[in-house]
């Protein structure tokens, strides 16, 4: 991770990642961007997926800076550098990594104080959360990232989830995403099942979970994918989602 402790001069950007678009939007440097992949949502010209950006449709838009995030993007960030571009380059695996790459992200495009403000305003509605979360041993909750082998979430999810309130077994907190089997998910007899599956939205049907014949007696829950699959601000709108799922307010 870049370290952000010298300002950018980079008015041209483009993101190659949907968090990177989205934490930038949310600090108030959309103005930079120039360039987006297909899978953000933002109006700027496209240059092609995640995974397999348009290296001449980039060229032509000649950024000063690009945007990449996580490991799985390791080879776009080599080729980027090798073609002799300015890269900034995030790979948060825990909640606080997530919000410390805003304040990365900020020095990058030259708005430092834009991201150290949103930084801090995110960790003041995650510190709102924990003060709202009862003590004691919270609901076990399975979120599955994926459902074509049924993938349990890693990276900064159970963190998501211990802050609202909630326990995660199922993969330890900054260790990748993984394949679990039924029995693993059965042992663990979660309170909670949430399905946020990759690219889908919010476009699935909590019965997708119940019509597996599975032996869990929990309630199911969707969530737009976003709000816990993308480390952008979008997470700890996750986090404040799930704490009302996990604890309504009326019973607080």
């Amino acid at each position: 991770m870049r370290e952000p402790t010298v300002e950018s001069e980079s008015t041209r950007v483009a993101s190659l990642a949907p968090s990177a678009t989205a934490t930038l939007d949310a600090m108030g440097a959309a103005d930079r961007l120039v360039g987006v992949t297909a899978h953000c949502e933002f109006d700027a010209p496209v240059v092609g997926g995640w995974l397999n950006p348009d290296y001449d449709r980039l060229a032509e838009l000649d950024p000063d800076l690009v945007c990449t995030s996580d490991a799985l993007q390791s080879d776009v960030r080599g080729e980027l550098t090798a073609r002799g571009y300015e890269v900034c380059h995030v790979e948060p695996a825990r909640l606080t990594d997530v919000l410390d790459s805003f304040e990365t992200l900020g020095a990058a495009v030259g708005r430092s104080g834009a991201g150290a403000a949103l930084a801090a305003d995110c960790r003041e509605r995650l510190a709102a959360v924990e003060a709202r979360t009862p003590d004691g041993p919270g609901p076990v909750v399975y979120c599955e990232e994926w459902s074509d082998p049924p993938m349990a979430a890693g990276n900064w999810v159970p963190d998501a989830v211990a802050a609202a309130g909630g326990r995660c077994p199922f993969v330890d907190a900054g260790d990748r995403s993984r394949e679990i089997d039924r029995e693993a998910v059965e042992r663990a007899d979660p309170d909670h099942v949430v399905l946020h599956l990759c690219g889908r939205g919010d476009r699935v049907s909590p019965e997708s979970f119940r019509e597996r014949g599975w032996d869990v007696d929990a309630a199911v829950h969707v969530l737009d994918d976003s709000l816990l699959n993308q480390p952008s601000p979008r997470l700890v709108d996750g986090v404040e989602t799930l704490a009302e799922l996990l604890r309504p307010a009326s019973d607080a």
